[in-house]
């Protein structure tokens, strides 16, 4: 058997209007890459990323996406990111960007990755606090950051979201 390699690319939807984050889909993220790709590498990078292309995971409240691809074409993929500017959804156009943050090799290192960003923003905010109830809020969060306590906890540690493919036994040795 062998494994079939992936990419997963950790983005973060930039929105003016963080209301209109509640109208993005997976189909609209979706068509919006595969769009961008088609244009910027033609028909060879929209085929070549059109294979085993997803969209894994999004956050309407916070705009964060998990992209899966294939490992061979993450740079293709990757260098099409900076010329999406809006993302056509329920025939509405909504100007955005998606800013790169992370690319791994498995959904979990990627979940790791997303708890100390989130970490490390919450720590930013900390001095900007006006009172004290807004400190112990952001305190309280910056706590609750963790792979045991979060949102990721019912995941078990082996849980990668790769494939296995079995190849035709062609009768050549390797």
């Amino acid at each position: 058997m062998v494994r079939v390699k992936s990419r997963y690319l950790l983005c973060e939807v930039h929105v003016s209007d963080r209301n209109r984050l509640w109208l993005l889909d997976d189909r609209a993220i979706s068509g919006a890459v595969k769009g961008a790709v088609a244009r910027i590498h033609g028909d060879y990078g929209a085929a070549l990323c059109s294979i085993r292309f997803s969209v894994k995971y999004l956050n309407t409240h916070t705009g964060m996406v998990f992209l899966r691809f294939p490992k061979r074409c993450y740079r293709l993929l990757w260098s099409a990111l900076p010329f999406i500017t809006s993302i056509e959804t329920r025939r509405q156009k909504i100007p955005c960007f998606l800013n790169c943050l992370h690319i791994g090799g498995t959904i979990r290192t990627c979940q790791k990755f997303l708890v100390r960003y989130n970490t490390r923003q919450l720590h930013r905010m900390l001095p900007n606090c006006h009172n004290e109830e807004e400190r112990k809020q952001i305190r309280k969060a910056i706590l609750s950051c963790s792979i045991i306590q979060g949102a990721f906890e019912n995941k078990p540690e082996n849980e990668e979201e790769e494939e296995e493919v079995t190849l035709p036994n062609t009768g050549h040795g390797i």
